[in-house]
């Protein structure tokens, strides 16, 4: 007995003393003071010039203001850097890890929360800047792709599906309103329309946002998936691309690699309608010369996709103190307000503009959102993200039908 009771004692010391070596973010002197001299590898998608270059801005800020460097490991896939994760669990690397923060939402964080790999929860919430945070309005924020967040994952972004035309070439009368539109519009205009290959995200968000107008009842979209009613409730997608494919860009036998080649292809002329996850888009591409001014946005009266993104940290980050430095400057009013700039990012706020001060309030009323900007009221409801094992499944039983087209 006296054995048990010093072996749990000393496990008990053991787990007490793990904890006291994470910072506290309720302490955030504690916080600064650790965080100067550590780097931070920001495992983030690398596929956008413009996006790589504010988290360069972000880098240099970080390390001028509190002395942390920036490394930006530059990913195509986020599940690639998860998978880094769950290999060094596996192998007992519970410290020093190779991944100190990663910008991540949806199934990704569902799996990382699942499997225990996330920094303790509820640091999000108590950074010194979440005071900003609109939860009252953005209800993503705290819910991510259906799952409660608690705390695991910092907001610095909103997203929602909006489609982009050139209207010197397409007459915005005949734009498509729906998913049956869209059909109807390829028909008349064959090869001018295509996707990403799943499972690149905005062409997976595609399949999402279709089987969202097309389900019979969107509430099993928000629940995990029933195997024994997954075919009957994704048959309309796959009869709906089973139509589209031969009416797309090459016939369905190849597919733009991801949303920047679809955007050259707009720009070049060779398909007349794109989409992608950010409604400032367009005006930031027209602001840095990568489409023409005349291209303008719209979306779907009746709703598109919507979301938030937010940075994670790894529960075995070797620069834990520097991360929440990181995520606490990205949902800072100045770095946010330099995002949601056109010419340098366009993607929206995810802060309340009732909670700033009139300085920072300026900075976002300054900004000129662009001339392909939907003002708020104009880019319709928010259709909920499915929950996260949906997604898995629709890329696999997609794969399974239509094989690889590039």
């Amino acid at each position: 007995m006296k054995t048990l009771l010093l072996t749990a004692i000393s496990l008990a010391s053991m787990t007490l003393t793990a904890l006291a070596a994470d910072p506290n973010p309720k302490d955030w002197d504690a916080v600064l003071a650790e965080a100067k001299g550590e780097t931070v590898y920001w495992n983030a998608w690398g596929g956008s010039e413009n996006i790589n270059a504010y988290i360069e801005w972000a880098g240099e800020e970080l390390k001028q203001r509190y002395g942390v460097a920036l490394v930006h490991v530059k990913l195509d896939d986020t599940a690639n850097a998860v998978a880094k994760v769950v290999a060094e669990k596996a192998a007992g690397k519970d410290e020093g890890g190779s991944v100190d923060l990663i910008w991540i939402n949806g199934e990704n964080f569902a799996s990382m929360k699942e499997q225990g790999l996330l920094f303790s929860p509820g640091w999000a919430e108590v950074l010194p800047d979440w005071q900003y945070v609109d939860i009252e309005n953005k209800p993503t924020i705290r819910t991510d792709f259906t799952i409660p967040v608690e705390g695991l994952e910092s907001p610095w972004g909103m997203a929602k599906l909006v489609f982009f035309y050139d209207q010197a070439r397409t007459d915005p009368d005949t734009l498509p309103t729906n998913a049956r539109s869209l059909l109807d519009w390829s028909k008349a205009n064959p090869g001018r329309f295509s996707y990403p290959q799943p499972p690149d995200f905005i062409g997976s968000s595609f399949l999402k946002q279709i089987l969202s107008e097309l389900v019979e009842d969107r509430s099993v979209l928000l629940a995990p998936v029933i195997d024994a009613t997954f075919d009957k409730t994704v048959a309309p997608l796959f009869a709906y691309l089973d139509e589209l494919h031969p009416l797309m860009w090459r016939s369905g036998r190849a597919y733009p690699q991801n949303y920047p080649a679809m955007k050259q292809m707009l720009a070049d002329g060779e398909m007349d309608i794109i989409f992608a996850f950010n409604p400032s888009e367009a005006s930031s591409a027209i602001a840095n010369g990568e489409l023409p001014d005349t291209v303008r946005s719209f979306t779907f009266p009746e709703g598109t996709l919507s979301n938030t993104h937010f940075v994670a940290i790894p529960y075995n980050a070797a620069s834990k103190a520097g991360a929440l430095v990181a995520a606490n400057f990205l949902i800072s009013p100045e770095a946010q307000a330099r995002k949601q700039d056109p010419k340098v990012w366009g993607d929206p706020t995810v802060l309340a503009m009732d909670k700033l001060d009139a300085a920072d309030r300026a900075r976002f009323e300054a900004l000129d959102l662009g001339v392909a900007t939907l003002r708020p009221n104009e880019l319709g409801p928010a259709i909920d993200e499915p929950h996260p094992t949906w997604l898995e499944r629709l890329e696999g039983e997609w794969k399974r039908r239509y094989g690889v087209g590039n």
